[in-house]
């Protein structure tokens, strides 16, 4: 039976799952998904799947790009209809998987398309939650952080990563890799906004709740790049937000890069404040 590529754009809550990539007897997101499309297709066998970024146990993705090759002639979405087209599938594969996971788009993908080498680019956000208190609705998207935090050096340190640097500060070694191997990657876009302030609250009122979180703020990181290192992200965001807090400055971040060691950095932050936004194909 001949296959064709498929194209997907995915979103999902990574809080229930040990990540993207499938592992035995564990949940993952490529499980889930593979699974669900091997029922909808009735293909002879569970479908690879493969992800433009792999992400970790608890991280997000609105924006996740992946390739699946299925069988050529899909099955009726209904009886007396013709074959299944690309809504029909999205249709059948959320009815399985919403609200943990959501296909957002499918399309046959371009002769050669592969979501993994194929991408030009990768967009992450990172969301950090700074206030007295936590957020019981912004905890399982965001790092709460006491603060005070300084915005404009953190945002200043962020530039210093900006271009084509060796992180091995930043990242975890790869498998079989050597201390003195560079990992290097170029960056090409980095930002630290604020995303909200006290003076509105969620539903837009004025009662006497509103604007009581004291200064309250909800940050966005977000970085671009052609890849990216196990880790990579989450080391920034954990270093950036340190010189927020007053320890250490652009200086401190130039001087981690080029020494080419994780010694004496900061553990990441947690995963559950990470989010793949958008993958591109320079399409």
């Amino acid at each position: 039976m001949g296959t064709v590529r498929w194209r997907l754009l995915v979103a999902y809550d990574g809080s229930a799952f040990r990540g993207f990539a499938a592992q035995p007897g564990l949940p993952t997101v490529a499980g889930a998904l593979a699974e669900a499309l091997a029922r909808t297709t009735r293909a002879p066998a569970t479908p690879m799947v493969t992800c433009a970024g792999r992400t970790d146990a608890g991280v997000h993705a609105r924006g996740q790009v992946v390739h699946v090759d299925l069988p050529a002639d899909l099955p009726a979405a209904r009886a007396g209809a013709g074959p299944m087209g690309p809504a029909a599938l999205v249709r059948a594969l959320n009815r399985q998987l919403a609200p943990a996971v959501v296909v957002r788009r499918a399309e046959p993908a371009p002769p050669g398309f592969d979501a993994r080498h194929s991408a030009t680019a990768r967009c992450y956000r990172y969301l950090v939650w700074e206030a007295p208190a936590a957020d019981p609705l912004l905890a399982p998207v965001a790092w709460h952080v006491v603060g005070p935090l300084d915005l404009r050096s953190m945002a200043s340190a962020a530039d210093s990563v900006l271009g084509e640097h060796d992180f091995r500060a930043f990242c975890r070694r790869p498998p079989g890799a050597t201390a003195d191997e560079p990992i290097t990657r170029r960056v090409s876009r980095v930002e630290w906004c604020e995303v909200a302030g006290p003076e509105v609250d969620d539903a837009g009122g004025r009662g006497w709740d509103a604007g009581s979180d004291g200064g309250a703020r909800l940050l966005r990181f977000e970085i671009e790049a052609g890849s990216f290192c196990h880790q990579m992200v989450r080391s920034l965001v954990a270093t950036l937000v340190d010189t927020g807090r007053g320890r250490g400055n652009a200086a401190t971040v130039t001087a981690m890069l080029r020494s080419g060691t994780r010694a004496g950095a900061a553990r990441p932050a947690p995963a559950h404040g990470l989010c793949l936004v958008s993958v591109g194909y320079g399409e």
